[in-house]
């Protein structure tokens, strides 16, 4: 199967030295910072390939463009956000003639598109994508100040999507094939500087690929150059094995594998698009997370491996979750009734994350968090559903999950009982994977509940 899947997407030959390096919204904020993450790209030579956010705030801007019942002066005032941000950054370069004329004629473009009212999906993207297509011009030229030899490319090129607005799917064949005749070929002589997030369709519209989609940029264009791993520059160093801000004593996990990284980014660890792990593990390219600002801290390794350490290693959340429960007498030995309900969530293009099952009922978990690509629960939906069973629908929970390796109840998790003993729990979920423990509790407690999980089961065992 692997095998198969190597040939098609064009990767069954041997992997080259390249390293795409990819930096997110902070890392691209400000002169000082580009500055940094300049450094990084000149002292490795391996880095080839650059993909960059948009510089911090700038999307935020773009985003509030997208609303239909702007004013004429608050459409100003973000339009001009946009500038000022950009401009503070061009104060501090004098650019190329090259660079200059293209960032000249991008920002004149932007004012244009920025200043109607946008209709459509297609025209939200065409806004969204601003902002990294300034960035990259900026950044190209603060590695030229730093004596590397750089060029931007506009990566619309190369990576090609389906015409999904907002939430592209990528033409994995189309964009290896582009890249391999417009991309790959530059990589030998200078580095080249392109956008994430952004993409075409066949028609050469502007796609986008959802918000934080430049990780999963990063990845795809790594893939689509054979390239031998991904950097990501974020502002923390590494995955923690808990969100920092909630734990003081969460720590960094120096390795991690495909697995384990694809279940913490699914399940709520901010720092890394959860698709992003789908190129990397399809084309075995290792991934590596770090802070551009403090890049001698070292960050966390994602690689195929499996982690040599069974039990848990992390504890992450997902707020803003529904609880969908399903309860029919006729299901009682009744085959059919799951295909139905699993059939109209699809109709509706709903994901389904946890799912349990009794004799007459299921309940199911759905993302309804505010930044979520699917959309939440509709009257409609549940209109369907009460036709042939009782509907109710819980709000207001918090998806708690263990992430590790080969987490089985045994002692460890035991405690882990213990722990929880002190809360309500409202579904408990395991079996389906080794590499996760999920469930689900009132979203006021969740975060008590994370400290709790992770001082009483992590902080001990790395004391130990």
């Amino acid at each position: 199967m692997t095998t198969q899947l190597a040939a098609s997407t064009g990767h069954s030959h041997a992997k080259s030295d390249y390293i795409v390096a990819k930096f997110g919204g902070t890392s691209v904020a400000n002169f000082e910072s580009m500055s940094r993450c300049a450094d990084i790209v000149r002292t490795n030579s391996q880095v080839r390939l650059v993909a960059v956010s948009a510089s911090a705030g700038v999307t935020n801007h773009l985003v509030a463009l997208c609303k239909t019942d702007l004013s004429q002066l608050e459409r100003e005032a973000h339009t001009n956000g946009v500038i000022t941000i950009q401009e503070a950054i061009l104060a501090q370069l004098s650019l190329d003639a090259d660079l200059a004329h293209g960032f000249t004629e991008t920002l004149k473009l932007f004012a244009a598109v920025a200043a109607e009212p946008l209709h459509t999906k297609a025209q939200q993207d065409e806004l969204l994508s601003f902002g990294e297509r300034l960035s990259s011009y900026l950044f190209t030229q603060v590695l030229r100040r730093q004596g590397v030899q750089a060029i931007r490319f506009d990566v619309r090129k190369v990576l090609k999507t389906d015409s999904q607005f907002a939430k592209a799917t990528p033409d994995i064949a189309a964009t290896a094939a582009a890249a391999k005749n417009q991309l790959t070929p530059l990589l030998t002589e200078q580095v080249v500087v392109t956008q994430g997030f952004i993409g075409s369709d066949q028609h050469n519209q502007t796609t986008t690929l959802g918000r934080g989609g430049s990780d999963y940029s990063a990845a795809l264009l790594a893939e689509a150059i054979n390239a031998k791993s991904v950097h990501i520059w974020t502002d923390v160093v590494g995955i923690f094995s808990t969100d920092p801000r909630l734990c003081v004593k969460a720590t960094p996990i120096a390795r991690l594998s495909f697995d384990e990284a694809a279940e913490m980014a699914t399940f709520g660890a901010k720092v890394l698009h959860p698709a992003t792990i789908l190129p990397a593990s399809r084309s075995h390219i290792s991934v590596f997370v770090g802070s551009s600002r403090e890049p001698q801290l070292g960050g966390t390794w994602i690689e195929k491996e499996k982690s040599q350490v069974p039990g848990i290693r992390a504890v992450t959340q997902r707020k803003n979750q529904i609880l969908l429960t399903l309860k029919s007498p006729e299901m009682l030995l009744a085959s059919g009734f799951l295909a139905r309900v699993f059939s109209i969530l699809s109709e509706f293009n709903i994901s389904v994350d946890l799912v349990t099952t009794s004799e007459i009922s299921v309940a199911i978990t759905l993302d309804n968090a505010p930044n979520a690509s699917r959309p939440e629960l509709e009257q409609a939906c549940l209109d369907k559903l009460s036709e042939f069973c009782h509907v109710s629908v819980e709000n207001n929970l918090t998806l708690v999950a263990l992430i590790g390796s080969e987490i089985q109840l045994r002692q460890q998790e035991m405690n882990l009982m213990q722990v929880l003993s002190d809360f309500n729990i409202r579904l408990i979920c395991h079996g389906a994977s080794k590499h996760n423990l999920c469930f689900l509790v009132e979203q006021s407690e969740s975060d008590s509940v994370v400290q709790a999980i992770h001082s009483r089961l992590l902080e001990s065992q790395q004391a130990a």
